[in-house]
């Protein structure tokens, strides 16, 4: 524990940044064949000599912020309000070892000098075990190491823990340990979030709860809130993924492998498979929402070394490690709202291009953006910083899939890479010393590292207590007049996050112009599950008049949070909504609101057949209803 370099001195391996420009690729469209697809990939090559092989866009640069042996085994990084980078090394992985040889640790990287080089390196904890996940809020670190969560508080001025870790929550299994709890982050709405794989079977909840008290998970996404001490399942589904983001109206999407990449997950939705069937015995193959990707980055089996060979031209092959959705504002606007995820087998950063479907998306294949050109480079996250450059981590290992073998883990290597455009130097930065005036004027900036870590420090200062009337009128004033929708949803995330959102205010912006404000109003009015009455006969009303449909899905997610008797009048209205039969998402949520009642009071279901004019719900209703199958809790 401590340093293990003097943190006022240089780093050892780089004392400059390495640049690496290439010509340009086209941004859009379909994948064109380039050189740095055709050409044989190298392997194993230095930190120096990996970073120059890189080929972007043009405009577009590289840097080694850091390598071997500075950094190693790198499988989870977070920034904190004052941008530095803290790196966990995964060293127990791929099996968890006895906790008195557990070497896993996490590290803090500064860039003191502006030039996308870290020069000070600090060793805040050693000895944890299977570390798969990390976060930096609330006073101290949000580690994820199977079978628990922990808190590891900060001591105040000093890099270092303040305490042993807490466990928060237990029972996360490690199975298979490539599907553990991974890739955390801070949600718009102020939970911490985070992705777990279909072959991993957990049952978490807190230390010592029965099994009443614990939720069942192997695939999906879940939430935990870190003032109310709350965990729940967001969404159901998928397979492996590794990587979440939230785009620029708050929605969530996810990267996975093996089967369909890319997925829109709203609350209390419930995916397509790779295996096993859902928790939900009472919801079929055919009541699953589907990828949102219109296609695929890889091609046959891709166990088959022919079938990997020949993806080169789809995309690279079907394994993805962490998902970046640019906000960052100093890219290209071409840039902004695309989807990025690193394709492990490909060497290579894919781009995806989602667009508006219905209450969600359909996502098309852009050209991939990073080629890597070396097949050991496995990143396995990405986060945009205060500039709106993009760090990235970097495994770095000829081993490109999972193993249970321990001695085949190259332990070696680690890099940190920053891509960034133009040559703007790094900006100092650190919001702690800003009044909660100054953080609150940030939820107007169109770089979603300001934005995001702004309302996050309201968050920490606050405690969900409510903010100062100065900074609630403030934010109200943004969350109710700024002209740019994006800046609308910060305020109203920022009030909800602080706990200065009044019902009274609430019931105001469920009236708002913006179909996002109205949705996430409704998602806010309904976090506790104990909706008044009033917001209840507002979410009635809406569900039969709203023209949005994304205000139908969060109204379908809200129902689920409700008892049978708040949700009925809603669910009444969302079935008879005929223009949703074809939606992407819709029918299967509103069927999800329905399940229950349908299989605890069927007289009251098969009035709800008289009014659905969804034919494919009102078939799922009707074998609900016919099943005999008890309500799930």
């Amino acid at each position: 524990m401590g340093v293990l370099r003097d943190a006022s001195n240089d780093l050892s391996i780089m004392k400059k940044p390495i640049l690496s420009l290439a010509a340009g690729f086209a941004l859009l469209g379909g994948l064109a064949a380039t050189a740095a697809e055709t050409t044989p990939l190298a392997d194993g090559l230095s930190p120096q000599a990996a970073a120059k092989a890189i080929s972007m866009p043009a405009g577009f640069s590289a840097t080694l912020c850091a390598s071997e042996p500075d950094v190693m085994q790198p499988i989870a990084f977070a920034m904190d309000h004052r941008g530095r980078v803290w790196v966990a090394e995964a060293y127990s992985y791929p099996k968890r070892v006895p906790d008195d040889q557990a070497k896993d640790r996490i590290l803090i990287f500064e860039d003191t000098k502006g030039n996308g080089v870290f020069d000070r390196r600090t060793v805040f904890i050693e000895g944890l075990n299977l570390i798969s996940g990390l976060e930096v809020g609330f006073g101290g670190v949000f580690v994820g190491a199977a079978p628990n969560l922990y808190f590891i508080p900060i001591k105040e001025g000093e890099d270092k823990p303040a305490g042993p870790p807490e466990v928060l929550l237990d029972g996360w299994a490690y199975q298979d340990t490539h599907e553990t709890l991974n890739t955390f982050k801070w949600g718009p709405d102020g939970w911490l979030y985070g992705c777990h794989g279909v072959f991993t079977h957990s049952n978490v909840g807190k230390p010592g709860a029965p099994d009443s008290e614990r939720a069942k998970l192997n695939a999906g996404l879940w939430r935990y809130h870190p003032i109310k001490r709350v965990f729940e399942v967001f969404a159901a589904g998928t397979s492996n993924p590794w990587g979440v983001d939230f785009d620029g109206h708050g929605q969530a999407i996810i990267e996975a492998c093996v089967i369909p990449h890319l997925f829109h997950l709203a609350q209390g939705g419930h995916y397509i498979r790779q295996a096993g069937q859902d928790f939900n015995p009472n919801i079929h193959d055919d009541q699953l929402i589907n990828t949102i990707a219109d296609h695929a980055h890889f091609t046959g089996n891709q166990w088959n070394t022919n079938d990997v060979s020949s993806s080169g031209s789809l995309g690279g092959g079907h394994a993805h490690a962490g998902m970046l959705i640019y906000q960052g504002a100093s890219w290209p606007a071409e840039y902004n709202g695309r989807l990025f995820m690193n394709n492990i087998l490909g060497s290579r950063i894919n781009m995806d291009v989602p667009e508006r479907k219905g209450s969600g998306f359909v996502a098309h294949h852009g050209a991939d953006f990073v080629f890597f050109n070396d097949k050991w480079s496995q990143i396995v996250n990405l986060e945009s910083d205060q500039d709106g450059a993009v760090y990235m981590i970097d495994w770095y290992d000829k081993l490109q899939c999972h193993t249970t073998d321990s001695k085949a883990v190259d332990r070696s290597n680690g890099r940190v890479l920053k891509i960034a455009y133009g040559n703007k130097p790094a900006t100092r930065v650190d919001l702690d010393v800003l009044s909660e005036k100054e953080l609150a004027a940030l939820q107007t900036s169109d770089n979603i590292w300001q934005s995001a870590h702004a309302r996050r420090a309201l968050q920490e200062r606050t405690r969900g207590q409510g903010a100062s009337s100065a900074v609630t009128k403030q934010l109200l004033r943004i969350a109710e007049k700024d002209p740019v929708e994006t800046h609308r949803l910060h305020a109203l995330w920022a009030l909800h996050a602080t706990g200065s959102l009044q019902e009274e205010t609430a019931l105001k912006l469920l009236k708002s112009p913006s179909e996002y404000v109205r949705a996430w109003t409704i998602q806010s009015l309904c976090e506790s599950k104990n909706p008044s009455g009033k917001a209840v006969a507002a979410f009635a009303a809406m569900a039969a008049a709203d023209s949005s449909p994304v205000v139908r899905l969060y109204l379908a997610s809200a129902a689920q949070r409700m008892s049978l008797a708040q949700r009925r009048g809603i669910v009444e209205a969302l079935v008879a909504r005929g223009e949703d039969a074809e939606d992407p998402n819709l029918p299967y949520m509103y069927y999800y609101a329905v399940e229950p009642l349908a299989g605890a009071q069927p007289a009251d279901a098969a009035a709800l057949l008289t009014k659905t004019k969804i034919p494919r719900l009102r078939e799922w209703i009707t074998r609900r209803m016919t099943s005999g199958a008890k309500t799930s809790p």
